[in-house]
C-alpha cells in the first residue's frame, strides 16, 4: 500500500461512500482507492479481502458493518474516504459519519435504480445539508440505460442531478467503456459540451444569466452549486471493471466544493470503538484550529449559547458558572488529554503529532466522549434519525453475572449508542434496541468473540414513545432537610418528528443564570419516561418557566431531583398519547393483486393513495405501523410469485392505531416506577415528606406560571404577583450559627402561625394528616419544661393583634394606587404590599392582605408569605369581603382582630363579630404616622448615612447578638 501523503498545503476533504445494500459501494471504494494509487492491489468482496472490509465479521458475511476510513492521497487535494455499512440494520452506524462530511457519494445500483433505502439515504443528506455526487454502478449489465436511469434519479431523488459524463475535464475515449456497451462512450462533442453546461446553468439563476451571456460556466460557480446543493453531479460506470472510476475521481477531485475552517480549535466525534489491545479509539474531524499530542481536551464548550433545539446536551463554560460548578458526576464536565493521534487507512494507521483542520482521526486517552459530541467551538449534534424500531430481551447463560454483563454492554453502547442498554430492575431482566435480525447476529458474534459469553435473545417487541396533547405547567420540588430547590416547566406538544426541544423563559432575576443551564442539563441529560407505558417521550417542548433556590442549602443535584419530578408531574395532569414507528412503504404489485393488495393495507391499518401504473406493474404509496408490516415481505412474495416488491423507510413516530390494547398488555404504573416518581419532596418541622404529584400545587413555593398567562379559555387574566424575596444580609460566620440557633427556634413559631392562617382562609389544613403526625412526633419529645412555656405562649396569644385588609378596597380608595392601577394592577399591589410590609414591621401585628381572585375558574386559592406579612388570594366563587367575614369570624373571639375597608355593607357585618374597624383614609393615615416616626427615629439614631445590623433588629434578638459579638472580640484576644 502506498503511504498516505498528510501535506498539509493541500486542501482536505472528507467524503462518505453510502449506498443501498448491494449496490457496489464496498467494490467502488476498491476502484477509487486502486485508480489513486492508495493500494496497489484491487480486493473483492466474494474473495474476502476487501481492503477497507478489516473485520472478520464483515469478510465472513460481504457486508460493511462498521465505517472505515481511508487517505487518498491525490494532487490538488487529500480525500478521506469513510466507506459505511449499506445494511439497513446499521443505518445508524451510517447516519455518525454525515455529520463530519464535506460530500457524499452516493452509489445506486444501475440495475435495481432508487431503492427504498436510497431515498431514505437521500433524506438524511438533504437533512444535513451534505453536497452529494451520484456514481451509478453496474452499468455493464444488461438492459441498464443511463439515459432511463437519469430519469429516475430526477423523478425519485432531485431534478437538478446533471449527467457530468459529458464534462470535457473528466471525459475522455475508453476501449474498456465501449466494450462494457455503456451508452454515451466516446469522446464528447461541441454539441455535448454546451448541453452540459446548459443542463447545469438551469440549476440557478445567477449561473444561468451567465451562461447566456458567455456561453460556459466557470468551474467556481458549479463548485458553489454543488455545496448549495442546487446541482448534483451523475456518473455512471462499473467499480468491478473500472469503468468510469478514473472518471469519477477526477470529476470529483476537480468540482467537490472546499471548506473554510476558522483558526480556534473545534472537533466532532462520530464514534467510538476499541483496537486490538483494548484501546478506547474516539473518532473524530477536527473543524477548526489544530490538534496535537498532549493537548488538554474538555467537553467545557466555547460554542455559542444559542444551540439548536432538537434534543441537544447542552455543555458550558463552568469557569463562566462559578455556581453550578461540582463535582464531575454532578456538572458532567470533564477534561482529559490527547495521548495518541492516529490517522487509519484501512486496518493500518500512521501516527501524527498534529493535525489540522479539516482532518479525520482517531485519538486515544479520551475515556468520556460519545458520538454526536462537539469539542471546543464545535456544537453539539442531534440525535439520528434511523433509531430502532424493535426491543429486545438479552438471555444471559446460567451462572452469568449479570452486573459484570451489563458493565461488559455499556461498553458496546459506547460504540453503539442506539442499543439503549437498559437494565429492568422490576423483572431483573437486560433489554436492548435493535434494527433486525442481521443486528442481532452480529451482535451475539460480537459478545462472544469480546466477553466469551453466548447470550441469545428474546422475541422483539415494537419501541413505542409517548408526547402530549395539551399545555401544561409541570413542578418539581425537593426539599429533603439542608437542601432545597423547585422548578417550574412548561410542556407543550411539538410537531411530529420534532424531538425534544428545550428552552428558557425564566427571568434572571427570577433564577440566576447558571441554575437555568444547570436545569436545561438536567433535562436534556436522560430519556425522560412517559406515564402511559414508560416509553420515553418526544415531540414535545419543555421550557423552564421559573424556579427558586436557596442560598445555603441549593446543591446541583437538588435540581436534577427537582428538574426531573417537575417533567413527570407535568406528563401525569396533560393528556398523553401513545405514538408507535411508522414506515414509508412503497409497494409494487401485478395488475391482478391490487385488490389483494388493497384489503391487506387496509387490515394493517396503512394509509394509501390510488393506484398508479406502471406497465403490468401498479405502484401503491402511503404510510403503515410498522407492527403490522412486519411479516408482509414473505406473505407478499408468497401471493405474487416472486413479482412483488415492498420498500419501507422509517418514516418516525406517529398516534398509535391501537392505544389502548398497548397500554392494558404493558400494565406500567407510574406511581410504582420508584425510579420515575411523579410526586415532590417538601420540609416540615424539620424533615422530609413526599407529596403526591396531585396535590404538588398546594404545596409549592412559587405561584403558577401558566395560571398568571392565560385563563381556562385562552383568555387574558390579571397577573398575580409573587412576592419578591427580601434582601440577604451578609453576615460573619460566627453570626450565622447564631441566627441558625434563633431561626430554628423561630421557625416552629412560624410554622403554627402560618398553619392558623392557612386553616383560617381555606377552611382546611394543608396535609393536616402529614404535619399531625410531625406535630405528634415532636410533642413526644417535649420536656416539662417546653410544655411550661408553651402554656406561656398560649396565655400570650390572646395578646396577639391581626389586621386584615380588602386589599382592591384600599387600593381603589388611595389615590395614589387608584392612580397606579389605572397603569398597572400588578404595581398597585406591588406597592400596597410593600406598605403594609413596613407597616407591620413598626407594629408588629399579624397582617393578612386579601385579594380576589374569585373569577379566575378553577382557582384553588392561595396563602403567600410576603416579606413579614400574608397575602391572600381568594379561591374561585369567593369574594375578599367573604374570606374576611369567615375570618375574621374564627379568629375574632380568640385574638384582637381589626379590618381595613371602606365597605359600608362589610362593615356593619364586622361590627357584628366584635372586631375593630379601620377606613381607607384611617388606615392611610395610620401608615403615614408610622412612616414618619420610622424617619425620626432612623435620623436620631447614631451612625446617620450607615444601615447596621444590630440597630434594626428587635431587643431581645439585639441583646443576643451583642452577647455573641462580645464572646467572639474575646475569643479572639485570647488567639
Amino acid at each position: 500500500m502506498a503511504e498516505p501523503s498528510h501535506n498539509q498545503s493541500k486542501r482536505r476533504v472528507c467524503a462518505a461512500l453510502l449506498a443501498h445494500v448491494d449496490a457496489g459501494k464496498t467494490t467502488l471504494s476498491e476502484g477509487l482507492l486502486y485508480v489513486s494509487g492508495a493500494i496497489r492491489r484491487l480486493g473483492r468482496v466474494d474473495k474476502r479481502d476487501a481492503f477497507l472490509d478489516t473485520s472478520p465479521l464483515e469478510r465472513e458475511r460481504g457486508i460493511t458493518i462498521f465505517s472505515k476510513q481511508a487517505v487518498l492521497g491525490l494532487e490538488e487535494m487529500e480525500a478521506t474516504l469513510l466507506d459505511t455499512p449499506g445494511h439497513v440494520d446499521f443505518s445508524a452506524e451510517m447516519e455518525r459519519t454525515l455529520q463530519v462530511l464535506d460530500a457524499a457519494i452516493l452509489v445506486i445500483s444501475g440495475a435495481d435504480g432508487v431503492q427504498g433505502h436510497t431515498q431514505t439515504l437521500w433524506k438524511l443528506l438533504s437533512r444535513y445539508q451534505v453536497p452529494v455526487f451520484v456514481f451509478v454502478n453496474k452499468m455493464d449489465q444488461e438492459g441498464t440505460d443511463a439515459g432511463k436511469l437519469l430519469e429516475e434519479l430526477k423523478k425519485r431523488l432531485d431534478e437538478n442531478c446533471v449527467d457530468f459524463s459529458a464534462c470535457p475535464q473528466t471525459r475522455k475515449e475508453s476501449h474498456d467503456e465501449k466494450a462494457a456497451g455503456i451508452d454515451g462512450a466516446g469522446e464528447a462533442s461541441d454539441g455535448d459540451l454546451e448541453a452540459f453546461y446548459e443542463n447545469i446553468a438551469m440549476c440557478g439563476e445567477t449561473v444561468l444569466d451567465a451562461f447566456l451571456e458567455q456561453g460556459t460556466v466557470a468551474d467556481e460557480e458549479i463548485r458553489k452549486l454543488i455545496l448549495e446543493r442546487k446541482c448534483f453531479p451523475c456518473f455512471f460506470g462499473s467499480a468491478l471493471k473500472l469503468t468510469g472510476v478514473e472518471e469519477f475521481l477526477r470529476g470529483f477531485e476537480r468540482y467537490v466544493p472546499a471548506r473554510s475552517y476558522p483558526d480556534t480549535f473545534g472537533a466532532k466525534v462520530y464514534k467510538i470503538s476499541r483496537d486490538d489491545q483494548g484501546n478506547r479509539l474516539t473518532y473524530l474531524k477536527v473543524t477548526g484550529g489544530s490538534l496535537r499530542v498532549k493537548d488538554l481536551l474538555t467537553n467545557r464548550s466555547t460554542a455559542a449559547p444559542d444551540r439548536p433545539n432538537q434534543e441537544k446536551k447542552p455543555k458550558e463554560t463552568a469557569e463562566a458558572y462559578p455556581e453550578a460548578a461540582g463535582p464531575a458526576e454532578e456538572t458532567g464536565f470533564w477534561e482529559e488529554k490527547v495521548n495518541q493521534i492516529r490517522i487509519y487507512s484501512g486496518a493500518k494507521y500512521e501516527a501524527a503529532e498534529e493535525v489540522q483542520a479539516g482532518t479525520v482521526c482517531a485519538v486515544t486517552g479520551l475515556t468520556k466522549t460519545y458520538p454526536g459530541e462537539g469539542l471546543g467551538i464545535e456544537a453539539e449534534s442531534g440525535m439520528p434519525i434511523l433509531e430502532p424500531v424493535l426491543t429486545y430481551q438479552i438471555q444471559l447463560p446460567p451462572g452469568c453475572d449479570v452486573h459484570v454483563m451489563l458493565k461488559n454492554l455499556r461498553q458496546l453502547e459506547e460504540e453503539e449508542p442506539m442499543l439503549h442498554i437498559a437494565w429492568n430492575e422490576a423483572l431483573g431482566e437486560i433489554h436492548a434496541q435493535l434494527m433486525g435480525e442481521v443486528q442481532i447476529e452480529i451482535l451475539k458474534r460480537l459478545i462472544q468473540d469480546r466477553f466469551h459469553v453466548p447470550v441469545e435473545f428474546g422475541s422483539g417487541n415494537i419501541v413505542y414513545k409517548e408526547t402530549i396533547a395539551d399545555r401544561v405547567e409541570g413542578v418539581g420540588h425537593f426539599e429533603p432537610l439542608r437542601h432545597y430547590a423547585e422548578v417550574h416547566l412548561l410542556l407543550e406538544p411539538g410537531e411530529p418528528g420534532s424531538g425534544l426541544q428545550f428552552a428558557s423563559a425564566c427571568s434572571e432575576d427570577v433564577l440566576d443564570r447558571n441554575w437555568q443551564r444547570l436545569i436545561l442539563t438536567h433535562l436534556e441529560e436522560r430519556e425522560h419516561a412517559g406515564v402511559l407505558t414508560g416509553s420515553a417521550i418526544t415531540d414535545m417542548r419543555i421550557t423552564l418557566a421559573s424556579g427558586r433556590t436557596h442560598q445555603k442549602h441549593t446543591e446541583g443535584g437538588d435540581f436534577r431531583q427537582a428538574t426531573y419530578r417537575a417533567v413527570r408531574q407535568g406528563l401525569k395532569k396533560a393528556r398523553s398519547i401513545l405514538l408507535e414507528p411508522c414506515y414509508d412503504y412503497r409497494l409494487e404489485v401485478p395488475q391482478d393483486s391490487v385488490g389483494r393488495a388493497l384489503s391487506d393495507l387496509q387490515r394493517m391499518h396503512g394509509t394509501f393513495g390510488t393506484p398508479e401504473q406502471d406497465g403490468e406493474t401498479a405502484v401503491i404509496e402511503g404510510i403503515a405501523p410498522v407492527v403490522c408490516m412486519r411479516d408482509y415481505q414473505t406473505e407478499l412474495a408468497a401471493y405474487t410469485k416472486g413479482r412483488g416488491r415492498l420498500f419501507c423507510s422509517l418514516k418516525g413516530y406517529l398516534p398509535c392505531h391501537d392505544e389502548e390494547a398497548v397500554v392494558e398488555r404493558i400494565g406500567y404504573d407510574s406511581e410504582r416506577d420508584t425510579e420515575n416518581p411523579t410526586g415532590s419532596v417538601f420540609c416540615a418541622h424539620g424533615a422530609g415528606f413526599v407529596v403526591q404529584w396531585d396535590q404538588v400545587e398546594e404545596y409549592m413555593h412559587l405561584e403558577s406560571v401558566l395560571q398568571k398567562e392565560e385563563g381556562p379559555k385562552g383568555t387574558e387574566v390579571e397577573r398575580i404577583p409573587r412576592g419578591r424575596p427580601a434582601r440577604e444580609l451578609t453576615l460573619s460566620p460566627e453570626e450565622e450559627r447564631e441566627l441558625d440557633r434563633l431561626a430554628e427556634a423561630s421557625r416552629r413559631r412560624a410554622a403554627q402561625a402560618q398553619k392558623k392562617v392557612s386553616y383560617a382562609g381555606t377552611g382546611k389544613s394543608p396535609d393536616a394528616k402529614e404535619h399531625g403526625r410531625h406535630a405528634s412526633a415532636h410533642a413526644k419529645k417535649d420536656s416539662p419544661g417546653t410544655q411550661s412555656r408553651r402554656a406561656t405562649q398560649k396565655k400570650q396569644e390572646k395578646q396577639k393583634e391581626y389586621l386584615l385588609v380588602d386589599g382592591y378596597n384600599i387600593i381603589f380608595a388611595w389615590e395614589d394606587l387608584k392612580e397606579l392601577a389605572e397603569t398597572s394592577i400588578d404595581g398597585a399591589r406591588g406597592k400596597l404590599m410593600d406598605v403594609l410590609s413596613n407597616y407591620q414591621g413598626a407594629k408588629k401585628c399579624t397582617v393578612i392582605l386579601v385579594f380576589d381572585a374569585y373569577r379566575l375558574e378553577g382557582f384553588p386559592g392561595e396563602v403567600q408569605r410576603y416579606h413579614n406579612i400574608y397575602v391572600v388570594y381568594t379561591k374561585e366563587a369567593e369574594t375578599a369581603d367573604q374570606y374576611i367575614e369567615k375570618t375574621a369570624h374564627e379568629i375574632g373571639r380568640k385574638y384582637h382582630v381589626t379590618v381595613a375597608t371602606s365597605d359600608g355593607t362589610e362593615q356593619v357585618i364586622i361590627r357584628g363579630q366584635g372586631c375593630s374597624l379601620l377606613s381607607a383614609k384611617e388606615l392611610q393615615e395610620e401608615v403615614e404616622l408610622v412612616n414618619r416616626e420610622l424617619r425620626r427615629e432612623y435620623l436620631e439614631r447614631p451612625g446617620q448615612g450607615k444601615n447596621y445590623l444590630f440597630e434594626w433588629l428587635d431587643k431581645e434578638t439585639a441583646e443576643q447578638m451583642e452577647e455573641v459579638r462580645l464572646g467572639t472580640k474575646k475569643q479572639e484576644r485570647r488567639s
